[in-house]
């Protein structure tokens, strides 16, 4: 998926897309070892989609926290 459509995700809808991604992910390791995964460039994409979505929830983590901090220079 995009990072601009998951900038337009809330944080909630974020960690569920995240737990998703997981999930399929695993799914998709099972099926590598199992020998019935078609595709294996499937499990590349997935963890690419993982990693953009760690990268928006921490961005958004730091954003928060810079807020509440009053922003030390």
């Amino acid at each position: 998926m995009l990072a601009n459509k998951l900038r337009e995700l809330t944080t909630d809808e974020l960690r569920l897309r995240l737990h998703q991604a997981r999930q399929e992910l695993f799914n998709l390791r099972q099926q590598w070892y199992a020998g019935s995964l078609e595709d294996p460039n499937v499990m590349r994409e997935a963890r690419k989609d993982i990693a953009r979505i760690l990268t928006l929830v921490h961005e958004r983590d730091l954003a928060v926290e810079m807020g509440e901090g009053g922003g030390a220079a």
